[in-house]
């Protein structure tokens, strides 16, 4: 495979180099992620050059695409044949790859209905540090045997190894869709949507914030007629729901905006609470938007770090600082000693000289 493709051979001895030498490579695609994690350093090592089609087998739902490959093309390939990635992964700007897709391991409205890229990941190809090709997984369904590396390397920043290549699960797009809107106050929206949970409803996403809750079905016609009669709530016109929700995954709606806007002008920071759904309003100060039928919450204050983790602790979630100029309370939540170890073992088995994306999940690794 290396000696016929020019561009992985170039790639091997670049790392090769670069791991005799113990110099740092900063992997990078588009650059539409480069605010996440921890400050990246390095030379900069290009993955756009692992462009090229994506192999898609529509019968067996499955596609294997480049790391270099860009996202809106693998989604406009997949659109012909009346396919998606289930889990809308965010693009955040013009550019974004398939290998930031899964380094980043982010998914977008649907997760908490679809699951996320990391349950839909059937296989990765990648290169370790000094220049070993290495394959996990595969690229049919039931594939799978014992530890199933190709899901440690989504959200893995990186850090374990070069990914060339991607399989991934993909569905059928739902035959039918709805967006309803709802005046609820944040309490009275997560009460609704624990019940609404319970109920066999094709209820796909959900957004609270200032003061609405948007709700997105999806699924058979007679479902989605059937579950919009029941919730009741106010229709949104596909042609204003379809952006919104595209807004909503790549954080381009008021919101996130704000946020952003907040993070440049002031000592604020953009937080992403991963929560049990039924956990309770944390009544922190800033402005939220709740997503994933509570799952998911984002919280732009100007609170201290150890305050915000805290709070997220206590009802059995971690927070992570998505976005913000100070990062010296750490971006993660602070590893317990043995997972600690765990994530050192295996950055030194892929990469002993420790040149990809040092210290871009967490410092020293």
């Amino acid at each position: 495979m290396i000696a016929e493709n020019p561009a992985l051979a170039a790639l091997v001895e670049r790392l090769r180099d670069a791991n005799a030498s113990r110099r740092p490579l900063r992997l990078r695609g588009g650059g539409t992620k480069d605010f996440y994690g921890e400050s990246p350093t390095g030379e900069v090592l290009d993955t756009r050059m692992l462009a090229g089609d994506a192999d898609h087998e529509p019968t067996e739902l499955v596609v294997t695409a480049p790391a270099g490959m860009r996202l809106d093309a693998l989604e406009a390939q997949l659109a012909e044949h009346g396919q998606h990635l289930p889990f809308e992964p965010p693009h955040f700007a013009a550019g974004s790859t398939v290998g930031g897709m899964v380094a980043t391991g982010l998914s977008g409205p649907s997760r908490a209905r679809a699951g996320s890229l990391r349950d839909h990941l059937l296989g990765v190809a990648m290169l370790s540090g000094s220049g070993e090709l290495m394959r996990f997984g595969g690229r049919v369904i039931k594939n799978v045997a014992g530890y199933d590396v190709s899901r440690l390397v989504a959200g893995s920043l990186g850090i374990l190894g070069v990914v060339i290549e991607v399989s991934l699960k993909v569905l059928p797009r739902a035959e039918a869709e709805a967006t309803l809107r709802f005046d609820m106050k944040p309490g009275e929206a997560l009460a609704a949507l624990h019940v609404w949970g319970a109920r066999p409803l094709p209820l796909d996403a959900s957004a609270w914030w200032n003061g609405n809750l948007i709700v997105r079905l999806r699924g058979a016609p007679a479902a989605v007629h059937e579950a919009g009669a029941q919730l009741g709530g106010e229709p949104i016109d596909a042609a204003a729901a379809g952006p919104f929700w595209n807004a909503l995954r790549d954080h381009a709606d008021p919101f996130f905006i704000a946020a952003n806007e907040a993070i440049e002008h002031q000592d604020a920071a953009l937080w992403r609470l991963s929560l049990p759904p039924t956990a309770p309003l944390l009544a922190l100060a800033g402005d939220e938007l709740i997503e994933w039928h509570g799952a998911q919450r984002w919280l732009a204050t100007a609170l201290p770090a150890a305050q915000v983790r805290e709070a997220a602790a206590a009802v059995g979630g971690h927070a992570t600082l998505f976005r913000g100029r100070d990062r010296s309370a750490g971006v993660f939540a602070p590893l317990p000693a043995p997972l600690r170890l765990i994530h050192e073992r295996l950055k030194r088995a892929f990469d002993p000289n420790g040149i990809l994306n040092p210290g871009r999940l967490y410092p020293g690794l």
